[in-house]
């Protein structure tokens, strides 16, 4: 099977429905305005390991026990981190369920900084003196990453690709296996230029577009829509969708190569399909 991706969150910080909002989108019955935490899984072949179908994380979301259940994810066989907020790795701590199910640690990539702050946040799972109990923690191997220098994972190659999320630099990632590509960029509101020449090229994009009005950390939907233009991707799909975006009334509006992500989607870089959206 082909380079795939699969959509467990695509909505914002707060989430959609949020909490003690009662607009229209907020209110909405439409499933695809339903947007949990943004996170997403990477699939694909392990060419030295066949038929062994690898499955890397990225970000841990808080809702990522609710992600794991509805999308039926038993096995992860690494997680990669864009950067530290809360809503991309607060979900950190059901990775332990991973280990017990297949009985070995979990290997974790990130930035220095982003390191820093995953292991500060949850030292008792890093710095085992820090308990004062013998309890289930996660077991975990981290290893750094450098913007613009690219690794190997599982046959694949990765590349972190610098963004900036408003004055904060963090990581995409563009993946590349058998002659697919794809990228995932979200919280970005900035792309330096070496970051456009990387990002050329690719079978699917999936890019932060959170709504229509300014902000000072993510882009709007015009903005995203220009960047789509410019790196002219096979496909591409918003996501980090806040409430101001009503799925039905924005998507039929859209270049006939740009969608909307939605929870649940699963998107096959190597021959168009698209599963649970619009084909």
């Amino acid at each position: 099977m082909a380079l795939e991706l699969l959509i467990l969150g695509s909505g914002t910080s707060a989430g959609v429905p949020m909490i003690g909002c009662d607009c229209p989108v907020c209110s909405s019955t439409d499933p695809r305005d339903q947007r949990t935490r943004p996170s997403v899984l990477v699939r694909y072949d392990d060419p030295s390991e066949a038929p062994l179908r690898r499955q890397i994380l990225i970000d841990t979301a808080p809702d990522l026990r609710v992600q794991s259940l509805r999308n039926r994810i038993h096995r992860l066989d690494a997680v990669c981190f864009t950067h530290a907020h809360f809503d991309h790795i607060f979900g950190l701590d059901d990775l332990r369920r991973f280990n017990a199910i297949m009985h070995r640690p979990i290997d974790i990539y990130a930035e220095s900084a982003t390191m820093a702050i995953i292991q500060r946040t949850f030292a008792y799972i890093f710095d085992h003196s820090t308990n004062f109990n013998n309890t289930f923690i996660a077991s975990l191997v981290p290893h750094e990453l450098t913007a613009g220098q690219a690794f190997e994972l599982f046959g694949a190659r990765w590349t972190p690709i610098r963004l900036m999320h408003g004055k904060l630099p963090i990581v995409g990632f563009r993946i590349d296996l058998a002659g697919h590509s794809l990228a995932y960029c979200t919280d970005v509101s900035s792309f330096p230029d070496e970051s456009m020449e990387a990002l050329k090229k690719l079978d699917v994009l999936v890019i932060d577009g959170l709504r229509y009005t300014p902000h000072p950390t993510h882009q709007t939907i015009e903005r995203a829509i220009a960047v789509i233009e410019a790196l002219k991707p096979g496909r591409a799909y918003l996501t980090h969708i806040a409430h101001d975006i009503m799925h039905a009334e924005l998507e039929p509006k859209l270049p006939e190569h740009v969608y909307l992500a939605v929870d649940g989607l699963t998107i096959n870089c190597g021959d168009g399909t698209v599963l649970h959206g619009r084909s």
